[in-house]
């Protein structure tokens, strides 16, 4: 009778657990979007005009974007103007024709290309720019606040002027690029809360090292008590440091510049004592803004134009505190793996 009992009792617990418990069986349900999302992007052609290929920002930006779009299928197509505004120009004409799904163009000023940009989206095809933007608003820029790096770089030559000669230099890029028209006024707007700073120098480079290092060379013999310099890129700036140094003044001289954030580039040159403060606009960062940006346009179906959008760039300020850091400073080869 006890043996009965026991059976009974274990039998009763079974079919309690088991009404207890989820039903094993039951059927997963289809996601009901992958299957269009992965369509919509699957073949489609991204077309990439930088102003060149062969530097940091051009190649992390491209690296970012066919890791993120290429498992999806997503094809690529690189016109390199190296330079060659006309060559940009004919590269952008000639894709319009192509008609890929997108175009991620990279501005060398802000009106070459701007009624080609706008007749591109006429023609159905999604614009993404850049970080130099041009006269036209298309669906998407990614990139940097030019006023607040301006403002930004600025703020820290003013303060490392205090107690010096409050003389400082303007290193600026292409006179009719948004990067270096927008910086200037960023200068401006911290210069005019600041009358006791003089500027004595203030000149364009043309995003050249060579023309950044020789206007360099002459304002330091023309004013050996210079107290800091305001760079407008990085890449530039290689120059300006280089005459800052044969003058014998790194350290003395305090160089803000901006850039990618590259390791070998920005960050090296922070760590070494070439340039003081490296406003990084984080080209890995931008290059996942853009990608995801071109998911989004692809999947939704909007019609090209119809929206209009701006994603700025959160900055890093790079020093020697962080250039070591792996969040503020990366690697062009992990980009690409």
């Amino acid at each position: 009778m006890r043996t009965h009992s026991l059976a009974l009792g274990s039998l009763v617990a079974v079919t309690l657990a088991a009404a207890a418990a989820p039903a094993l069986a039951q059927q997963g349900l289809d996601e009901p979007f992958q299957k269009t999302f992965r369509e919509a992007l699957a073949g489609k052609t991204v077309a990439y005009v930088p102003v060149a290929m062969n530097f940091d920002l051009t190649e992390g930006w491209y690296a970012g974007l066919k890791k993120e779009l290429e498992p999806y299928g997503v094809k690529f197509e690189i016109r390199d103007p190296n330079w060659n505004t006309n060559a940009g120009a004919q590269a952008v004409t000639s894709l319009i024709s192509e008609k890929p799904a997108v175009m991620v163009i990279h501005n060398p000023d802000v009106q070459t290309y701007a009624k080609l940009l706008q007749r591109a989206e006429n023609e159905g095809i999604y614009v993404i720019q850049i970080n130099m933007g041009s006269a036209y608003r298309s669906s998407a820029f990614v990139g940097a606040n030019w006023i607040e790096i301006g403002e930004r770089q600025t703020e820290g030559v003013v303060k490392a002027c205090q107690g010096k000669s409050n003389k400082i230099a303007i290193i600026q890029g292409a006179l009719s690029a948004a990067a270096s028209a927008y910086t200037l006024k960023g200068v401006e707007n911290v210069l005019a809360k600041h009358p006791e700073i003089k500027v004595v120098s203030s000149q364009a480079a043309d995003w050249d090292a060579a023309k950044a290092k020789a206007i360099t060379q002459t304002v330091l013999k023309q004013n050996p008590d210079l107290c800091g310099i305001v760079g407008f890129w990085d890449g530039m700036d290689i120059g300006t440091a280089a005459a800052i140094k044969e003058a014998g003044l790194t350290g003395k001289v305090f160089l803000a510049t901006s850039g990618g954030g590259e390791r070998k580039g920005a960050c090296e040159l922070v760590k070494n004592g070439s340039f003081d403060l490296n406003m990084s606009y984080d080209v890995p960062t931008q290059a996942a803004q853009m990608a995801g940006t071109i998911k989004w346009l692809l999947s939704s179906g909007v019609k090209a134009g119809s929206v209009k959008g701006f994603e700025y760039s959160t900055l890093i300020p790079i020093t020697k505190e962080n250039a070591d850091s792996q969040t503020s400073c990366w690697n062009l080869s992990d980009l690409k793996k």
